[in-house]
């Protein structure tokens, strides 16, 4: 991880989401003047870390599913449909420049034969598996790419067809001209693509592996570049703060760049614990991306953060968080790292688990279309649940601008169950957000009401 590394200045704290949001309307008055919540905003109060228990506090959501009749709440002015059901643990979409909608129906692949438990051996790892299996992740992956039609433009795809098959646990989708790249869990795959193609049968080609193994965070995702000659590929750590050893966590808690044409790489940021959706925001033409942050510090610590991504930086992870606090767990100390560290840009809060990406454009109504939609999959260690929502991060020239607006709401029941969770997210071709919801097996399109 001995890379060149840059360095910016934090900014000052400063009020600046009030004046904004009134005179955008989203708040009253005096809403507006409340300060935000802890761990969200540019330079975020951050409370002492909490001791570290054997067993971590752990509060998860049960998995339910939606009761007929029922579905995520929206903002006045839009409607939600159910864009897709009877999906297997959905997790991610990319729309086709046609307007097909392809959804990876995925989960977690099975341990690595010899590979070390993904979490800390013992008591912990038994009571992490419960947590994923009640929260709804301990189904098979479905290991497919399944592909939505809406021919008719009501919101409601009316095909649906297995796009691509016998994956290993896929999760992100880019299109480069006629060919289709394909993120499994431990590479990236390749294959041809025609317009219109509601199949592919073509064997995947491997253009480059990526770190795998025990696979704690197994989720890879990809965007291609701008000009098409690349593409980056996130890549998780495989412990909470390196528990498994240094030596398990090479090229992972980074973000890859891929050369298309060879299949080289080279690591382009690192010290990011978990990056996910990853974007190329509007203004400024910079990559962006969202990050799960550490766990077992308290219920409002560490902030879970979208930031941009800076070829050469280094965030931290996991000797330091939030630029140079350093977590004392980590065994040995690295304060030549941490000196290095650089804090994100923008904390969206402790234990939400930010998951998908999508910067807003001019098919989105006004008060949408400059920032940046987040799908929160929701806490699992938090004494209050947290997250369970889509959220928009307003932007002005290229910045976070604002406190996160919910934007998609109602994924838990009042008695703390979770009718879905949401996960990817995307722009629907002709307006309106689609959401990946795994617990709900389902997409949601969210678009103005007509």
């Amino acid at each position: 991880m001995d890379h060149p590394f840059s360095r910016r200045p934090r900014f000052a704290h400063r009020n600046w989401w009030a004046p904004l949001l009134c005179s955008l309307g989203w708040l009253s008055a005096a809403s507006a003047q409340t300060p935000p919540p802890p761990g969200v905003g540019s330079s975020p109060e951050l409370p002492p870390p909490a001791q570290t228990r054997l067993i971590p506090t752990v509060n998860i959501a049960p998995a339910q599913g939606w009761p007929d009749g029922v579905r995520p709440q929206a903002p006045a002015g839009f409607s939600v449909s159910r864009f897709g059901s009877g999906l297997e643990h959905p997790r991610w979409i990319h729309v086709l420049p046609n307007g097909d909608v392809l959804v990876a129906e995925t989960n977690k692949p099975p341990p690595t034969q010899g590979a070390k438990n993904v979490h800390a051996e013992g008591i912990r790892g038994k009571a992490m598996g419960l947590v994923m299996k009640r929260a709804g992740a301990g189904t098979p992956s479905a290991n497919r790419i399944t592909l939505l039609r809406d021919s008719d433009g009501d919101g409601i795809a009316e095909t649906k067809s297995v796009f691509l098959k016998d994956l290993n646990s896929p999760f992100g989708i880019a299109l480069v001209g006629n060919q289709l790249y394909v993120a499994n869990a431990d590479g990236i795959v390749k294959v041809p693509y025609e317009t219109g193609q509601t199949s592919i049968t073509a064997s995947p080609v491997q253009l480059t592996d990526l770190p795998a193994g025990a696979n704690h965070h197994w989720t890879k995702n990809i965007i291609a570049s701008l000009d098409g000659s690349k593409l980056y590929a996130t890549v998780g750590s495989n412990s909470n703060i390196g528990d498994n050893g240094m030596e398990s966590e090479e090229g992972r808690a980074a973000i890859w760049e891929v050369d298309l044409a060879s299949g080289a790489k080279r690591l382009f940021a690192t010290g990011l614990r978990n990056p996910n959706g990853l974007g190329w925001e509007p203004h400024t033409k910079a990559l962006w991306t969202v990050v799960n942050e550490r766990d077992e510090l308290g219920n409002d610590l560490v902030p879970d953060y979208l930031t941009s991504v800076k070829d050469g930086a280094f965030y931290g992870w996991p000797w330091s968080y939030w630029g140079q606090h350093v977590d004392t767990r980590v065994k040995p100390p690295n304060p030549d790292m941490v000196a290095r560290a650089i804090a994100p840009d923008y904390g969206l809060g402790a234990h939400v688990a930010p998951l998908g990406l999508a910067f807003a454009d001019a098919r989105m109504p006004a008060n949408y279309t400059s920032g940046a939609f987040i799908g929160q999959h929701g806490s699992w260690n938090r004494k209050e649940l947290t997250g369970y929502n889509v959220v928009f991060v307003p932007f002005v020239d290229g910045r976070p601008a604002g406190p996160p607006v919910p934007f998609l709401t109602g994924f838990l029941s009042s008695e703390g169950k979770a009718y879905g969770r949401p996960v990817g997210v995307a722009l629907h071709g002709s307006g309106g957000l689609l959401v990946a919801d795994d617990v709900g097996n389902a997409v949601w399109l969210v678009r103005p009401s007509r």
